[in-house]
């Protein structure tokens, strides 16, 4: 743990990044080892070559709309080794940056997740990017004691108010979380318990919620009645409040990314399966907090049980320069 002197600060009125770290999915398929407590993944009838072609035209697709947008990709065209990695086009769940240059990695629950941790390889490239580095921080020694942390997969963060929201389940441990809270100086953590129909908790809290600058998007239903009403107030203090059933939360609706753009305006990143399974007055709601950007990921959604946030590692680091 960081002594206190050495927390790290984020800008407390930044909510939003507009630079994101994308991954190509050239090693992407169907992971056995996560879909043991991943609901959302699904085996499709499609050869591999097939599902190489469709999910790099969703990935490249993704990236040219948020680059047309005004919003900065960059690209980790990660280093490949002897073990494969399918789920590395998810790169939110190994590593956060903060405002002060900081960056963390993040002890993965599975096996052939853990070798998505590349953080030589990924700051190398951030800081070809403009962006500054400064100091390098990570909770991997966790892993030891069998306790993962998958970082804004399982912490959905309200920066404005420096509080984690965090459902519990065998990919986001306690002790872990509480650890990650104190060295960034967030004051307060919200963990809860959930439960999907098969009794199981969901096994990253960005399915089920989104934060905002003013909104979140939350599944409630899934957290017990005596946690559901806390965690609800808490978040309705500040933020408007879009409620989503299990049906729309299995359709990815929680799965979604509030960015800025170069300019400043505020934009938020979805699927096309999220967008169409928002009602109309949802979309209206939503529409009001910035420009809805929808993306047919459908191919690495019903395989990779993971959508578009999943896609986006969030870049709060000091950059050097600005541009896309």
């Amino acid at each position: 743990m960081l002594n206190l002197h050495k927390k790290t600060l984020f800008n407390s009125s930044v909510q939003n990044a507009n630079c994101v770290v994308m991954v190509p999915p050239k090693e992407f398929r169907y992971n056995e080892e996560t879909a043991r407590d991943n609901e959302f993944q699904n085996q499709v009838n499609l050869s591999q070559e097939q599902v190489k072609k469709q999910t790099m035209v969703e990935f490249k697709t993704m990236v040219a709309s948020l680059r047309k947008e005004g919003v900065q990709v960059i690209e980790f065209d990660y280093p490949e080794t002897d073990v494969s990695t399918p789920d590395a086009v998810f790169p939110n769940n190994w590593f956060s940056t903060c405002a002060d240059g900081s960056f963390y990695t993040f002890p993965m629950a599975c096996e052939n997740r853990q070798h998505e941790v590349k953080p030589d390889a990924l700051i190398s490239v951030l800081e070809e990017s403009g962006r500054v580095v400064s100091r390098t921080e990570s909770l991997e020694s966790y892993l030891k004691q069998g306790a993962y942390l998958e970082s804004t997969g399982v912490m959905v963060l309200d920066h404005i108010n420096k509080t984690i929201y965090a459902a519990l389940s065998q990919r986001c441990d306690r002790e872990v979380l509480e650890d990650y809270a104190k060295q960034i100086g967030y004051a307060r953590v919200v963990s809860f318990q959930t439960a999907l129909p098969s009794g199981h908790p969901i096994y990253h809290t960005n399915v089920m919620m989104a934060i905002g600058e003013s909104f979140c998007v939350i599944c409630d239903e899934v957290i017990p009645e005596f946690e559901r009403r806390f965690v609800v107030k808490s978040l309705a203090k500040d933020k408007q409040v879009i409620s989503i059933s299990l049906d729309q939360m299995n359709r990815f609706c929680g799965n979604i990314l509030q960015l800025e753009t170069i300019n400043g305006d505020k934009v938020i990143a979805m699927s096309q399966s999220a967008y169409d399974a928002f009602s109309p007055a949802q979309l209206a709601q939503l529409s009001t907090h910035g420009k809805l950007l929808p993306f047919d990921v459908k191919t690495i959604e019903d395989i990779g049980g993971g959508s578009v946030r999943c896609m986006l590692g969030e870049v709060f680091l000091p950059t050097r320069v600005n541009r896309l």
